[in-house]
């Protein structure tokens, strides 16, 4: 049986050559992200952004949640998937950062699909719910702070409609999971999510070792 292949920095540079589709805007708004303090090690990589997309192309998804904006690189990536009609509802702390994306979401012509909602995410989802939102979205990207990853799976998979797919980012969190003297709240909460996940059987699921660890769960029941 094979085992993972190790992704040296010339095997990454032929698989992105190969098979990356970055273009203008979004090398644009990397690249201004960088210059922010942790904007670099903050942003997803360009290729989980693509998967993304992907993603939401397979599911045909219509209604997408993203939980914590940044300066909205996945956000463009979500949106530009959608259909005409199709919208991403996205949520961060401060409009600081998705204030940094929206020029780039202008000039992609997809701004018409984004809606971002400010506050703790916590409200958000719950206002979600309290305004009839179960069981209606079609996927869920998280990315946001690490100690609240329970609370916005649960409130999610509330959210989510039979079938649908919720991501989770950063599930190895740099590889301090497997580091028992690594004890902060951000790494405990990921440990004893991973942990949950693997019994929740609620969800199908999948842990991709690809960026720094995506995790994929698909809502059990039949697709809408």
């Amino acid at each position: 049986m094979a085992g993972q292949t190790a992704l040296t920095e010339p095997l990454l540079r032929y698989v992105r050559e190969v098979s990356l589709r970055e273009d203008a805007v979004l090398r644009e708004l990397r690249a201004e992200t960088a210059d922010y303090p942790m904007g670099a090690a903050m942003q997803v990589m360009a290729e989980e952004g693509q998967l993304l997309g992907l993603l939401v192309r397979l599911l045909g998804a219509r209604r997408v949640l993203e939980v914590g904006t940044f300066t909205g690189y996945s956000t463009l990536c979500l949106a530009r998937a959608l259909p005409p009609g199709g919208r991403v509802v996205t949520c961060d702390v401060t409009d600081r950062w998705p204030a940094i994306g929206r020029p780039y979401w202008e000039r992609a012509g997809v701004a018409d699909r984004i809606e971002v909602r400010i506050g703790d995410a916590r409200d958000t989802l719950a206002g979600l719910l309290a305004g009839g939102g179960a069981g209606t979205v079609d996927l869920v990207f998280i990315d946001a702070d690490k100690a609240g990853y329970r609370d916005y799976y649960e409130a999610s998979l509330r959210l989510a409609r039979p079938g649908g797919l919720l991501v989770l980012d950063n599930t190895v969190l740099f590889g301090r999971v497997i580091d028992p003297a690594a004890t902060d709240p951000d790494t405990v909460a990921v440990r004893e999510l991973n942990a949950f996940l693997h019994g929740d059987e609620r969800v199908d699921l999948a842990l991709l070792t690809m960026a720094d660890g995506i995790t994929l769960a698909r809502k059990a029941g039949a697709a809408a």
